[in-house]
């Protein structure tokens, strides 16, 4: 039975629908890091919303037509600099819309090359519609790559993978790399998430399980999956992921069981069992937090100071129009087992 856990904060609510979670790490002041949330709906009412950590509105970012997903990944070289960006799927308009966030947090400024970046291009109706999203970036050459799921897919290849790079004018284009991912047809998938430092993608096929592969489209074995698990237990749909990453390769991957008035999160050892790295099948815990119809989540393990010295966990509440945060060392320290906390 999941533990119930309470809420640190929750923050200001959107105009219209939240969706998904992103959290921005300031690199030297992590009291001023950022969680960036989207509001689901057509423009102009569509947005991008930046919160402080206190839980109130740092900037919205309106006329987005229907943004689904967020992420956020840090050092994309722009005429030669390295940059932090956030990356979202603008449903409506069939493509992704890249910002960059000032180095202090100030601001975040649309950089996407003219036109935005067009994906699932040349497939009709739903299978055209972006809307799950992760990024990757390759720690051996730090490339970085935009995972994107889409509202109605085959059962071969729903998720598209695309390089993102310089076009030249300091703005950031998009360039298709591969095609993968199984699906049952059960519902869709929307949730993706990526464990940048161990190289694989999870993502969330909402009526079956979780899905495991290589993120790097290069790795000799990027076609074939590593892990499916999380496949009982759920009384909802499987929804958002976040990966609780600890420096030594060892910490917890969270998956959303989608439920009207208290969603619950299962949560499952990142590093496998030893001797096999892709077993993730043994339920660490669940816990509760009173989210409703939870979509997305995000959570990191970085100190974010005071308020939250191991991490954090958000999630979005359907109920109140916004995201409930919870403090890791509560999520840890509740129930049984007590988790690890922490980046060691």
């Amino acid at each position: 039975m999941p533990v119930e856990v309470c809420p640190a904060l929750a923050t200001a609510s959107v105009s219209d629908d939240p969706d998904d979670p992103a959290v921005w790490i300031h690199a030297s002041v992590p009291e001023r890091s950022l969680i960036l949330g989207t509001n689901k709906a057509p423009a102009p009412n569509g947005a991008l919303v930046v919160f402080g950590l206190d839980g109130k509105v740092r900037q919205t970012l309106a006329g987005i037509d229907r943004p689904n997903n967020v992420d956020v990944e840090y050092g994309l070289m722009l005429q030669g600099q390295a940059t932090d960006i956030a990356v979202l799927t603008e449903r409506l308009r069939r493509r992704l819309r890249v910002f960059r966030i000032a180095s202090d947090g100030s601001a975040l400024t649309d950089v996407s090359s003219p036109g935005g970046l067009p994906v699932f291009e040349g497939e009709a109706g739903e299978a055209g519609e972006p809307m799950g999203f992760a990024l990757y970036r390759r720690v051996q050459d730090g490339t970085v790559f935009a995972i994107v799921s889409r509202k109605a897919g085959p059962r071969v290849g729903y998720l598209w993978q695309y390089r993102l790079e310089d076009d030249g004018r300091g703005r950031v284009k998009a360039t298709k790399v591969r095609e993968f991912g199984v699906f049952s047809g059960a519902g869709e998938i929307e949730a993706i998430a990526v464990d940048d430092a161990l190289g694989y993608v999870y993502y969330a096929d909402e009526g079956d399980g979780i899905h495991k592969w290589y993120a790097d489209p290069d790795h000799p074995e990027a076609g074939r999956e590593l892990a499916h698990f999380g496949t009982a237990g759920f009384s909802g749909d499987r929804e958002g992921i976040g990966i609780y990453a600890r420096e030594d390769g060892t910490g917890y991957i969270i998956c959303t069981d989608q439920l009207a008035g208290q969603s619950a999160y299962y949560i499952y050892p990142r590093q496998g069992t030893p001797g096999n790295p892709h077993d993730h099948s043994q339920l660490v815990k669940g816990f509760r937090g009173g989210a409703d119809s939870t979509d997305g989540v995000e959570v990191t393990s970085a100190s974010l100071g005071a308020r939250f010295p191991n991490g954090l966990l958000v999630a979005m509440n359907s109920a109140s129009r916004n995201f409930l945060v919870y403090r890791w060392e509560d999520i840890a320290t509740v129930g049984e087992p007590r988790l690890l906390i922490g980046r060691k």
